[in-house]
């Protein structure tokens, strides 16, 4: 039986650092809660700060992988940004994003109005203090400016912990893998999560590549 990820949503936000367009600079809002390990979805409009707690111990064999024959297909959201999702994946959606589920493997877009393109420097100090001060365990791991077909884009890699399920407790330790892209006013922030250890590079590879604005 397949353990369906329960997720904290936050439509004004989830899984990205938004940008206000009446600011001289990009002002980031609060992330999403941490996607929980089993039960149902819920939502969540104000996560704040969330209580410090230490990082599980990642699992020996993490429920994650993502089979290699996995069809993917494409999904254009309201802000104008296509990214493709595995086929059979459950599906949630807001005003401002869309969420993409199965087994303890999540993707998360959002998309909102930014008057300008993040930076490495714009990043690292406002979206990572906020993300240390809302995400269980947050571990920042590396960032780097990249290019994708979307255009140029930030990569950001950190470690959560995922909220504890709501029966058993059990909590996982996540990887999380977040895209930052700009195009005409507009801010995309893809979201990847997985358990530590997982292998997910080649589709989450695909998933990050198929990002465009059409």
């Amino acid at each position: 039986m397949r353990t369906r990820i329960a997720i904290g949503l936050v439509l004004a936000g989830a899984a990205l650092v938004i940008s206000s367009g009446c600011a001289a600079k990009p002002a980031a809002t609060t992330p999403a809660t941490t996607p929980a390990a089993g039960g149902a979805p819920a939502a969540t409009t104000t996560p704040g700060a969330v209580k410090a707690q230490k990082p599980v111990p990642p699992e020996t064999n993490p429920p994650g992988d993502i089979p290699d024959n996995q069809v993917f297909v494409a999904y254009k959201s309201a802000g104008g940004v296509t990214v493709k999702f595995p086929e059979g994946w459950s599906r949630q959606g807001g005003a401002t994003q869309i969420l993409f589920t199965d087994k303890l493997n999540t993707i998360i877009l959002s998309w909102t109005p930014a008057v300008s393109a993040p930076t490495v420097a714009s990043f690292k100090a406002t979206d990572v203090p906020l993300l240390a001060k809302t995400q269980p365990a947050f571990e920042f791991k590396s960032l780097k400016a990249v290019t994708l077909p979307a255009g140029p884009a930030l990569h950001a890699v950190y470690r959560i912990n995922s909220t504890p399920n709501a029966v058993t407790g059990k909590q996982y330790r996540l990887d999380v893998e977040q895209y930052v892209v700009w195009h005409n006013g507009v801010r995309a922030d893809l979201k990847l999560l997985s358990p530590v250890g997982s292998d997910n590079v080649d589709p989450w590879r695909t998933v990050s590549e198929s990002l465009s604005w059409k």
